[in-house]
Protein backbone atom coordinates (compact mmCIF):
# COMPACT_ATOMS: atom_id res chain seq x y z
CA UNK A 1 0.00 0.00 0.00
CA UNK A 2 1.54 3.71 -0.97
CA UNK A 3 -1.55 5.46 -0.04
CA UNK A 4 0.78 8.11 1.39
CA UNK A 5 3.05 8.44 -1.59
CA UNK A 6 5.48 11.53 -1.43
CA UNK A 7 3.42 13.02 1.17
CA UNK A 8 5.79 15.29 3.77
CA UNK A 9 4.17 14.21 7.30
CA UNK A 10 5.30 15.33 10.54
CA UNK A 11 5.02 13.42 13.47
CA UNK A 12 5.58 14.71 17.12
CA UNK A 13 6.45 12.35 20.04
CA UNK A 14 8.18 10.20 17.07
CA UNK A 15 10.61 8.32 19.33
CA UNK A 16 8.65 6.12 21.19
CA UNK A 17 5.41 4.10 20.92
CA UNK A 18 2.28 5.14 18.87
CA UNK A 19 4.47 7.67 17.62
CA UNK A 20 7.23 5.57 16.69
CA UNK A 21 5.25 2.62 15.04
CA UNK A 22 3.00 5.39 12.98
CA UNK A 23 6.13 6.91 11.68
CA UNK A 24 7.52 3.45 10.79
CA UNK A 25 4.05 2.70 9.04
CA UNK A 26 3.66 5.67 7.16
CA UNK A 27 7.47 5.35 5.44
CA UNK A 28 6.55 1.93 4.56
CA UNK A 29 3.54 4.02 2.46
CA UNK A 30 5.64 6.19 0.96
CA UNK A 31 5.57 9.27 2.99
CA UNK A 32 8.49 11.59 3.73
CA UNK A 33 9.23 12.25 7.20
CA UNK A 34 9.85 14.61 9.49
CA UNK A 35 10.26 13.39 13.40
CA UNK A 36 10.18 15.09 15.90
CA UNK A 37 10.80 14.61 19.79
CA UNK A 38 12.77 15.38 22.79
CA UNK A 39 15.70 13.08 21.93
CA UNK A 40 17.64 13.02 18.78
CA UNK A 41 18.88 9.16 19.69
CA UNK A 42 15.36 7.86 19.89
CA UNK A 43 14.06 9.73 16.69
CA UNK A 44 17.25 8.13 14.96
CA UNK A 45 16.35 4.81 16.67
CA UNK A 46 12.87 5.07 15.28
CA UNK A 47 13.80 5.86 11.06
CA UNK A 48 17.84 7.17 10.99
CA UNK A 49 16.66 7.88 7.42
CA UNK A 50 13.87 10.48 8.09
CA UNK A 51 14.39 14.43 8.77
CA UNK A 52 14.48 14.81 12.69
CA UNK A 53 13.80 18.07 15.04
CA UNK A 54 14.30 18.08 18.39
CA UNK A 55 11.35 20.00 19.30
CA UNK A 56 9.99 20.61 22.82
CA UNK A 57 5.52 21.00 21.07
CA UNK A 58 4.70 22.83 24.63
CA UNK A 59 7.56 25.75 23.66
CA UNK A 60 6.01 28.63 22.40
CA UNK A 61 9.17 30.43 21.16
CA UNK A 62 10.51 26.68 20.04
CA UNK A 63 7.65 26.21 17.71
CA UNK A 64 7.48 29.57 16.50
CA UNK A 65 11.43 29.35 15.43
CA UNK A 66 10.84 25.89 13.81
CA UNK A 67 7.93 26.86 11.89
CA UNK A 68 10.15 29.39 10.24
CA UNK A 69 12.49 26.56 8.76
CA UNK A 70 10.05 24.07 8.53
CA UNK A 71 9.30 22.82 4.83
CA UNK A 72 5.72 22.71 3.63
CA UNK A 73 3.97 19.67 4.76
CA UNK A 74 1.02 17.96 3.41
CA UNK A 75 0.06 16.29 6.84
CA UNK A 76 0.74 16.06 10.79
CA UNK A 77 0.33 13.14 13.50
CA UNK A 78 0.19 15.44 16.45
CA UNK A 79 1.21 12.53 19.27
CA UNK A 80 2.92 13.43 21.68
CA UNK A 81 1.65 13.78 25.14
CA UNK A 82 1.82 11.82 28.44
CA UNK A 83 -0.16 10.52 31.45
CA UNK A 84 -0.49 12.62 34.42
CA UNK A 85 -2.39 10.59 37.51
CA UNK A 86 -4.64 12.21 40.12
CA UNK A 87 -7.83 13.51 40.90
CA UNK A 88 -8.80 16.94 41.23
CA UNK A 89 -7.90 16.89 45.02
CA UNK A 90 -4.45 15.26 44.70
CA UNK A 91 -3.39 16.59 41.58
CA UNK A 92 -1.13 19.96 42.34
CA UNK A 93 -1.19 22.88 40.33
CA UNK A 94 1.89 22.50 38.56
CA UNK A 95 0.78 18.83 37.69
CA UNK A 96 -2.03 20.05 35.96
CA UNK A 97 -0.12 22.72 34.70
CA UNK A 98 2.49 20.29 32.73
CA UNK A 99 -0.56 17.37 31.93
CA UNK A 100 -1.84 20.91 30.00
CA UNK A 101 1.31 21.54 28.47
CA UNK A 102 2.28 18.53 26.98
CA UNK A 103 -1.63 17.27 25.75
CA UNK A 104 -3.19 20.06 25.00
CA UNK A 105 -1.13 23.26 24.60
CA UNK A 106 1.56 21.24 22.49
CA UNK A 107 -0.63 20.58 19.46
CA UNK A 108 -2.19 23.89 19.95
CA UNK A 109 0.94 25.05 19.41
CA UNK A 110 1.73 22.98 16.47
CA UNK A 111 -1.35 24.17 14.98
CA UNK A 112 -0.88 27.89 15.74
CA UNK A 113 2.48 28.16 14.14
CA UNK A 114 2.30 25.56 11.65
CA UNK A 115 -0.88 26.02 9.72
CA UNK A 116 0.39 28.27 7.20
CA UNK A 117 3.02 25.60 6.28
CA UNK A 118 0.39 22.84 5.36
CA UNK A 119 -0.70 22.73 1.93
CA UNK A 120 -4.51 23.31 0.97
CA UNK A 121 -6.26 19.83 1.07
CA UNK A 122 -3.50 18.30 3.66
CA UNK A 123 -4.76 16.60 7.02
CA UNK A 124 -4.04 16.89 10.49
CA UNK A 125 -4.66 13.87 13.31
CA UNK A 126 -4.65 14.77 16.72
CA UNK A 127 -4.28 11.78 19.73
CA UNK A 128 -6.33 12.13 22.15
CA UNK A 129 -8.02 9.50 24.46
CA UNK A 130 -11.38 7.48 25.23
CA UNK A 131 -10.63 8.98 28.68
CA UNK A 132 -11.44 12.47 27.00
CA UNK A 133 -14.75 10.81 26.24
CA UNK A 134 -15.97 10.06 29.62
CA UNK A 135 -13.86 10.65 32.85
CA UNK A 136 -12.31 7.58 34.84
CA UNK A 137 -11.16 7.89 38.46
CA UNK A 138 -7.59 9.53 39.01
CA UNK A 139 -7.14 10.69 35.62
CA UNK A 140 -8.70 14.40 36.24
CA UNK A 141 -5.84 16.42 34.67
CA UNK A 142 -5.64 13.83 31.94
CA UNK A 143 -8.84 13.63 30.33
CA UNK A 144 -9.69 17.74 30.92
CA UNK A 145 -6.18 18.23 28.47
CA UNK A 146 -7.25 15.08 26.45
CA UNK A 147 -11.24 16.44 25.86
CA UNK A 148 -9.47 19.87 25.19
CA UNK A 149 -7.71 18.02 22.33
CA UNK A 150 -10.86 16.58 20.79
CA UNK A 151 -12.59 20.06 20.36
CA UNK A 152 -9.65 21.42 18.86
CA UNK A 153 -9.63 18.96 16.55
CA UNK A 154 -13.63 20.30 15.56
CA UNK A 155 -12.91 24.24 16.12
CA UNK A 156 -9.50 23.49 13.45
CA UNK A 157 -11.64 20.94 10.64
CA UNK A 158 -13.67 24.41 10.47
CA UNK A 159 -11.44 26.98 10.80
CA UNK A 160 -9.77 25.25 8.12
CA UNK A 161 -12.33 24.31 5.66
CA UNK A 162 -11.84 27.04 3.45
CA UNK A 163 -8.26 25.44 2.39
CA UNK A 164 -9.57 21.67 2.47
CA UNK A 165 -7.02 20.84 5.18
CA UNK A 166 -8.65 18.24 7.05
CA UNK A 167 -8.63 17.55 10.59
CA UNK A 168 -9.73 14.61 13.07
CA UNK A 169 -9.04 13.08 16.22
CA UNK A 170 -8.14 9.88 17.61
CA UNK A 171 -9.24 8.67 20.97
CA UNK A 172 -7.29 5.68 21.87
CA UNK A 173 -7.84 3.29 24.85
CA UNK A 174 -5.27 1.55 26.46
CA UNK A 175 -2.93 0.79 23.84
CA UNK A 176 -0.02 -1.52 25.01
CA UNK A 177 3.03 0.03 24.51
CA UNK A 178 6.57 -0.01 26.48
CA UNK A 179 5.63 2.72 29.30
CA UNK A 180 2.70 0.12 29.74
CA UNK A 181 5.02 -2.65 29.67
CA UNK A 182 7.48 -1.30 32.39
CA UNK A 183 4.33 -0.45 34.88
CA UNK A 184 2.85 -3.56 34.81
CA UNK A 185 6.68 -5.50 35.50
CA UNK A 186 6.55 -2.97 38.17
CA UNK A 187 3.39 -4.43 39.75
CA UNK A 188 2.77 -6.85 42.45
CA UNK A 189 0.18 -8.40 40.18
CA UNK A 190 1.27 -7.80 36.53
CA UNK A 191 -1.08 -10.46 34.81
CA UNK A 192 -3.81 -9.65 37.14
CA UNK A 193 -3.30 -5.56 36.47
CA UNK A 194 -2.94 -6.64 32.58
CA UNK A 195 -6.62 -9.13 32.90
CA UNK A 196 -8.25 -5.91 35.03
CA UNK A 197 -6.66 -3.15 32.39
CA UNK A 198 -7.93 -5.24 29.25
CA UNK A 199 -11.54 -6.02 30.77
CA UNK A 200 -12.78 -2.25 30.58
CA UNK A 201 -13.73 -2.90 26.56
CA UNK A 202 -16.08 -5.46 24.97
CA UNK A 203 -13.23 -6.83 23.32
CA UNK A 204 -11.27 -8.02 26.09
CA UNK A 205 -7.70 -6.77 25.36
CA UNK A 206 -5.53 -3.92 24.93
CA UNK A 207 -5.17 -1.90 21.76
CA UNK A 208 -1.52 -2.43 19.70
CA UNK A 209 0.67 1.06 18.72
CA UNK A 210 0.24 -0.63 15.08
CA UNK A 211 -3.54 -0.45 15.13
CA UNK A 212 -3.48 3.48 16.26
CA UNK A 213 -1.12 3.86 13.36
CA UNK A 214 -3.07 2.58 10.89
CA UNK A 215 -6.37 4.73 11.54
CA UNK A 216 -3.78 7.97 11.51
CA UNK A 217 -2.42 6.47 8.16
CA UNK A 218 -6.24 6.24 6.99
CA UNK A 219 -6.87 9.79 8.12
CA UNK A 220 -4.23 11.06 6.88
CA UNK A 221 -4.32 9.67 3.21
CA UNK A 222 -7.07 10.72 0.35
CA UNK A 223 -9.30 7.83 1.09
CA UNK A 224 -10.72 9.63 3.93
CA UNK A 225 -11.06 12.99 2.29
CA UNK A 226 -14.56 13.44 3.08
CA UNK A 227 -13.71 12.83 7.00
CA UNK A 228 -13.10 15.94 9.15
CA UNK A 229 -13.60 17.48 12.46
CA UNK A 230 -14.58 13.39 13.97
CA UNK A 231 -13.31 12.09 17.31
CA UNK A 232 -13.14 8.30 16.65
CA UNK A 233 -12.89 6.32 19.59
CA UNK A 234 -10.04 3.57 19.02
CA UNK A 235 -11.21 1.41 22.45
CA UNK A 236 -12.45 -2.10 21.94
CA UNK A 237 -16.14 -0.82 22.72
CA UNK A 238 -15.17 1.03 25.69
CA UNK A 239 -16.89 3.71 24.65
CA UNK A 240 -20.17 2.03 22.93
CA UNK A 241 -20.73 -0.06 25.61
CA UNK A 242 -19.42 2.26 28.63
Amino acid sequence: MNSLQGRRILVTGAGSGIGRAAARLFRDRGADLILAGRHLDTLRDTLPDAVHVVLDHSDDAAVAAYARECPELDGMFLNAGGLVLGSVASTSTADFDAAIAVNLRGPWLMAHHLASRLKDGGSVVLVGSNIGLRAIPDSAAYSVAKAGVHMLAKVLALEWAPRRIRCNAIAPGPIRTAMVDARLAASADPEGDLAALSAVNPLGRLGTEAEVAALAAHLLGGESGWTTGAVIPLDGGADAVY
